[in-house]
């Protein structure tokens, strides 16, 4: 790398610094392999291009992660810091405007405005009943199971880990179940920066719009109407804003959480055999996967809020940095084995660190434990339908997602009793071992989306 410049404007890598994209086909395809690539060139910070190729700062470092999210008065969560806005170089219609876009959230807040949001929404969360949360959450695994138990087939991915968590939120901030569906979809396509991922924010917010006035008029015992009846007085776009936060938040983490420990039941022999051997409990194997493969592997983001060093390299005012939750927790540093088991160990930094850590990880914990024990005691004998090097990835700048999860197993009725079996099938037996990458059962579908799950049909959606 060369010398940096020693003007004090420019933003973003010095000049001459090599920085990889982190959008395309390069950090689409293996964007582990990419973090790794960067560390070995720059150490534990790494210049990067987001969309449209503007500069900034990917943090490598587990150590490195801690010290941007534990101190703000360096690394602020204020947007309209990034030099790249100020400069008019993210447009409305920017792909990343609708995460990073100044918003009256606790999340684009520190200080005294940062406590004042947040302890509203932490409060308000905290009024839930944690047993009433998993009922909810009992209720959507047995009905989304119930829409697949008696084919012997289904994908893990469209048919249950995606609508499990935006059905179960949606009834904690009180709004009907005909909404989840809908948000499901617009939800992903938002936190993947596509060309309508504006569109799909806008959706969004007219929902919750729509919900605040119905809640105003008729208020009950859930998140939103906390939010209304909260003691700082939040105004109605930083309820919206706040409701909006935690379902996005709350559906990408979640969704991603429960496929990714789903497959691993199905593919990893020595995972399965701690889980049903005891030597592992069922929220040990989440955090492990936590660890791993951590719903979110980058967060965007912190812009320093003066001229700094870290990790080694000059950080300019209004420089964009991204937390690399994913290539922290893989830090040889912290992790110099791989192969050696973190159970229960909550060091990762799966929910980011500091002051803006994640205030919703215990509900999303609750919905990913309580809804894969609800299937797989339904569903004992699941197996994956395909060979596990043909199932399929896609990445985004802050997350890489399973595509699907196709898996075979003896149908049952609605209330969990064995149907006609499958030939060739015996009854229901402890979940097999994990799958070898031999050929199995033809895929579930041609395509990710070629069979609609019952709960689209069922609201009308193509």
């Amino acid at each position: 790398m060369t010398t940096p410049s020693t003007d004090p404007t420019p933003s973003g890598p010095p000049p001459g610094c090599p920085a990889h994209r982190l959008y395309g086909p390069e950090a689409e395809a293996d964007p582990m392999g990419l973090y790794e690539k960067l560390r070995a060139e720059h150490g534990s910070v790494a210049p990067v291009l987001v969309h449209g190729d503007l500069p900034a700062w990917l943090v490598l470092g587990h150590r490195e992660n801690l010290d941007v999210a534990r101190t703000p008065s360096r690394f602020s969560r204020d947007s309209r810091l990034w030099r790249a806005m100020q400069e008019g170089k993210v447009a409305a219609d920017h792909p990343l405007a609708p995460i990073a876009a100044w918003q009256p959230v606790c999340n684009f807040q520190d200080g005294p405005e940062h406590r004042r949001l947040r302890g509203a929404v932490t409060e308000s969360l905290e009024r839930f009943d944690r047993r009433g949360v998993r009922r909810y959450v009992k209720r959507f695994a047995d009905q989304l199971i119930d829409g697949f138990a008696e084919t012997s087939r289904a994908d893990l991915v469209a048919d249950f880990a995606e609508p499990l968590p935006m059905l179960v939120m949606t009834q904690l901030v009180g709004a009907p179940d005909s909404y989840g569906p809908r948000l499901v979809e617009a939800a992903r396509d938002m936190i993947k920066g596509t060309e309508t991922a504006v569109a799909s924010n806008a959706y969004v917010t007219e929902t919750l719009q729509e919900l605040l006035a119905r809640k105003r008029e008729v208020p009950g015992r859930d998140f939103t109407s906390w939010l209304l009846e909260h003691e700082t007085s939040l105004s109605d776009t930083e309820i919206v804003e706040h409701l909006r936060l935690v379902l996005i938040a709350a559906f990408s983490t979640t969704a991603n959480l429960i496929a990714n420990t789903l497959r691993l039941v199905l593919t990893d022999r020595r995972f399965r055999a701690d889980l049903s051997g005891g030597h592992m409990t069922l929220p040990d194997a989440l955090e492990q996967v936590l660890w791993d493969e951590p719903p979110l592997t980058t967060i965007l983001g912190r812009w320093a809020t003066g001229d700094t060093r870290l990790g080694g390299q000059p950080i300019k005012a209004g420089d964009m940095l991204l937390l690399g939750l994913a290539a922290a927790n893989v830090d040889p540093a912290i992790r110099p084995d791989l192969t050696v088991p973190v159970h229960g160990n909550r060091s990762h930094l799966a929910f980011s660190g500091g002051p803006h850590e994640c205030p919703g990880q215990d509900i999303g914990r609750a919905i990913a434990d309580t809804g894969i024990d609800v299937l797989l005691s339904r569903l004992p004998d699941l197996e994956l339908a395909v060979a596990q090097d043909e199932l399929r990835w896609e990445s985004s700048l802050m997350s890489r997602q399973l595509v699907a999860l196709p898996v075979t197993f003896t149908p049952r009725g609605a209330t969990g009793t064995t149907v006609a079996p499958v030939p060739g099938t015996g009854s229901s037996q402890p979940l097999p071992e994990a799958v070898d990458s031999s050929p199995g059962p033809a895929p579930v579908q041609d395509g990710p989306r070629a069979r609609r799950p019952w709960w689209r049909r069922l609201l009308g959606l193509h």
